[in-house]
C-alpha cells in the first residue's frame, strides 16, 4: 500500500502488472500523475501555492527572462528539489547566466536517474520561523475526507495549524488517496508549496502511525 516514488511510466508498468494478477492498487496510474507530478496540478492551486515556471530538460534557462518574473526562485523537477546540498536554496537577481548555468550541472548531477519530467522555477516564498524551525504541515486526504494533518518540518507542538478552510478546500480533489504540504509565511499567511499521491508521500516525523494506518484501515475496508 506504501512504497517509494516512482516515475510515472514505471508506476503505471507497476499497477498493470500487479493488476494483472488481481490485485488493485487504491490510486490509478492516472491520479497518481495527476498528483505526484506537481506541474499537473498547479493550476487548481491558483494563488494559493507560489507562482511557477516550467522549462524543459537540459535546456539552457533564459535567466533574464526569470529575473523579469521573480525576485527570488527557488529550482526543482517536476517531483523533487535538492534539499540539504550544496545547490543553492534560492537564487536572485545577482546570479548571472553563467553562475546559474553551473548550478543546473550540479543539480542534474544530484537527481541523476531520479530526474523527472521537466525544471520547475519556483517563486521563493519568506516562511515564518519558530526556533529555526519553519512551520510546515502535510495533510493526507482520503476518499476526499481530511484523514490527518501533522507537523512536516520538526517545529514544536505550540505553532499554528494551516486555516481549516484552507485545508477543507483542496479535499476534493481528482483522487482518492493524495496529500498536500502546507507553510505558514513570514506575514501570517499560508500557502500549498507541495501535493502528492498518497501511496508514496512520507508519514510526518512525530506522526502517530498506529492512528494513521487506523484510519487507513477503516478508509478502504
Amino acid at each position: 500500500m506504501r512504497g517509494w516514488m516512482m516515475k510515472p511510466e514505471q508506476y503505471t508498468a507497476f499497477y498493470e502488472k500487479l493488476n494483472s494478477h488481481n490485485i488493485r492498487l487504491i490510486t490509478t496510474p492516472e491520479e497518481y500523475t495527476l498528483m505526484h507530478i506537481f506541474p499537473n496540478i498547479y493550476n487548481v492551486f491558483g494563488n494559493d501555492t507560489a507562482r511557477m515556471k516550467i522549462f524543459p530538460l537540459h535546456e539552457q534557462i533564459d535567466l533574464e527572462s526569470v529575473k523579469k518574473f521573480f525576485g527570488r526562485f527557488m529550482v526543482k523537477d517536476f517531483v523533487k528539489s535538492v534539499k540539504n546540498t550544496k545547490f543553492p536554496h534560492f537564487f536572485d537577481s545577482s546570479v548571472t547566466q553563467e553562475k546559474f548555468n553551473e548550478y543546473m550541472k550540479i543539480f542534474y548531477k544530484y537527481r541523476g536517474d531520479l530526474l523527472t519530467g521537466g525544471i520547475c522555477i519556483k517563486e521563493f516564498l519568506d516562511l515564518k520561523y519558530y526556533n529555526e524551525k519553519t512551520n510546515e504541515y502535510r495533510v493526507f486526504y482520503i476518499n476526499n475526507k481530511i484523514a490527518s494533518v501533522s507537523r512536516n518540518s520538526g517545529q514544536a507542538q505550540y505553532t499554528n495549524q494551516p486555516p481549516a478552510e484552507l485545508i477543507e478546500k483542496y479535499s476534493n480533489l481528482p483522487s482518492r488517496y493524495y496529500t498536500v504540504d502546507y507553510a505558514e509565511l513570514s506575514d501570517g499567511t499560508w500557502k500549498v508549496i507541495e501535493a502528492g499521491d498518497g501511496s508514496v508521500s512520507g508519514l510526518s516525523e512525530n506522526q502517530n502511525i498506529y492512528s494513521y494506518f487506523r484510519t487507513l484501515f477503516y478508509a478502504f475496508e
